[in-house]
């Protein structure tokens, strides 16, 4: 299940209205100068987490997996992260900016090119978005997934990434900028409004399903503190359908500000929602109304709930095992199973893939860890992320850090073998571990590691026209945003 239904399913957002009286602001943390030994582990992980994107797409037509290696449909919000993995690739050395292009290419070419429509089979998408899953070789519509507006959001956030790195004036760079931009203006993000405040959080072509609409929107919208982010700011920027005037303003209206752990930052529980939108999108030093009247910036915000994560995990409430200061970080991710047992004379409910995440709104917690929480953080916190992963590395060894780099998730409570699985394997004494790397999971590691140590993609997301504009029309300004709007 995707982090999307995942929060669909079970994830409850709570709502609050913005207070008058800000906290004083935090200054900004100190850029972390890792040690040899850091230095060296960084470009191990770097390299392997980039491996999983180029030798796991679909050379043919670009479409990245959604997990590997259990055979899977390809996610679009994976295709986004690798889009966004080919500049990092080149900047490091390990493929030719020919190689790289080629796969862009190949990757626009086909998104640009699949079918639209309002068919329930036999497409790709509709109105400009994509369908959530596809199948890797096809690439039509997988079973009856929805056509996805977050997942479409960070598919064209990988797109244009690629339009500002590409951008010599040769025909192929060229024709990368000409895919991204045609993609990303065909998409009708005000028909995803729905005719309400806020976006939807996708569509059927079936009628009649629980929880949509008469015309088929799912009735959850993008509301409270979370990765839409991104798709909100991508939505404003449009030249073409964007958003009305005051959709900022609406989704903002509807986060939680409050404390958990020691930090005071807006709510949401898993540290995905903290993530994503960063990815892409340098936070740093822009505000919009909400956060000038909180004396902080979003980047902080995210820093602030990475430490109130680790924290939690240092209190660890729920006497989970290994938790502490290095072994930390709850996010959507697989799990062991469906299932209560008991453990040193204790009832553990353990779950499968689950929305996990630790705040005041919520906390969803089975003991599983996972490692894309705290390595998608490593641009926040980089003094306490870069010596947690490597601790879980050294500690855990093969187990959790293989060919690809992290696997998705661990929980070191279910040592002891005999409870039947869903995911991966039990090592007596040691703890479960899943035996796949997910899209989502590799995405945020690779991306924010260079961000924290060159800034690549932010500096590309910097210069982009759309994002320019539709941080503008949210009422961002400061930093490096000024005198753009």
């Amino acid at each position: 299940m995707s982090r999307a239904l995942a929060r669909v399913a079970g994830l409850v957002i709570a709502v609050g209205a913005c207070r008058p009286a800000p906290p004083p602001a935090t200054a900004p943390a100190p850029r972390h100068q890792p040690t040899a030994e850091q230095q060296a582990f960084l470009d191990t992980l770097g390299r392997r987490t980039f491996d999983w994107f180029w030798e796991t797409t679909n050379a043919r037509n670009g479409l990245t997996p959604d997990r590997w290696p259990t055979k899977s449909f390809s996610s679009v919000a994976a295709v986004g992260f690798a889009l966004t993995a080919y500049p990092v690739g080149v900047e490091r050395g390990w493929v030719t900016r020919e190689q790289a292009r080629d796969r862009v290419l190949t990757t626009l070419r086909f998104f640009r090119d699949a079918p639209q429509g309002p068919a329930s089979t036999g497409v790709t998408g509709h109105r400009g978005f994509f369908y959530h899953f596809l199948d890797m070789e096809t690439g039509l519509r997988f079973r009856q997934v929805e056509l996805s507006t977050i997942d479409t959001a960070l598919l064209l956030a990988g797109a244009l990434t690629c339009r500002e790195y590409f951008d010599r004036a040769d025909a192929g760079d060229v024709e990368v900028r000409a895919l991204a931009d045609s993609i990303y203006r065909r998409v009708d993000w005000a028909w995803a409004q729905a005719g309400r405040p806020l976006v939807s959080m996708g569509w059927h072509p079936e009628q009649g399903l629980p929880r949509h609409d008469a015309n088929g929107f799912i009735l959850d919208n993008w509301r409270g503190y979370m990765e839409a982010m991104l798709l909100y700011v991508l939505a404003l920027g449009s030249p073409t359908h964007p958003l009305p005037d005051g959709a900022w303003e609406r989704w903002a209206a509807t986060y939680q500000w409050d404390t958990f752990h020691g930090q005071e930052f807006i709510q949401f529980a898993p540290l995905f929602g903290h993530q994503y939108s960063h990815v892409w999108i340098d936070f740093r030093g822009i505000r919009d109304a909400y956060m000038r009247g909180r004396g902080i910036d979003y980047h902080e915000n995210s820093r602030r709930a990475t430490l109130s994560q680790r924290q939690y995990a240092i209190d660890n409430p729920n006497g989970w095992r290994d938790y502490s200061a290095d072994v930390w970080g709850l996010t959507a991710s697989d799990g062991p199973l469906d299932s209560t047992l008991t453990i040193d004379g204790r009832a553990r409910r353990f779950h499968t893939y689950w929305a996990r995440g630790a705040g005041k709104d919520e906390i969803s917690d089975d003991g599983t860890i996972v490692p894309t929480a705290a390595g998608g953080s490593i641009a926040f916190a980089p003094e306490v992320v870069i010596p947690s992963l490597l601790a879980m590395r050294r500690r855990y060894g093969d187990d959790l850090f293989q060919r690809y780099g992290f696997l998705d998730a661990f929980n070191p409570t279910l040592r002891e073998p005999g409870p039947r699985l869903q995911h991966g394997r039990i090592v007596p004494g040691k703890g479960w571990f899943d035996g796949d790397y997910l899209g989502i999971d590799q995405g945020p590691i690779l991306a924010m590691l260079e961000n924290q140590r060159s800034e690549l993609v932010w500096r590309l997301m910097r210069k982009n026209p759309y994002v320019i504009r539709g941080l503008c029309r949210a009422g961002f300004s400061g930093g490096w945003l000024d005198g753009k709007c």
